[in-house]
């Protein structure tokens, strides 16, 4: 299972009840009240436990945590960031 349906399935049973007919990947949480302040406190604990990443302060910014899109991207980037970085020249 890819990081966005990860997200999409604990979306649809956290916060939409089972009910995934109307969310798409570029939806803003927030906007259309999927996802309150509480909710994304949900969110983070979700990545970070799953993920096994740490999310800072400076990171919960809607362009990290506001769709699913957001997330995957981000989660990419906190990914990629945690492998171990290649030798130059080798």
């Amino acid at each position: 299972m890819s990081n966005i349906d990860t997200i999409r399935e604990f979306v649809v049973e956290n916060f939409l009840f089972g009910d995934s007919a109307q969310l798409t990947d570029e939806m803003s949480f927030l906007e259309n009240g999927i996802i309150d302040s509480t909710g994304i406190l949900e969110m983070i604990t979700f990545l970070e436990e799953n993920y096994k990443v740490k999310i800072d302060d400076d990171e919960l910014v809607p362009e990290n945590l506001d769709s699913l899109m957001n997330i995957s991207a981000f989660l990419d980037k906190k990914l990629d960031g945690m492998s171990v970085p290649k030798e130059e020249g080798k």
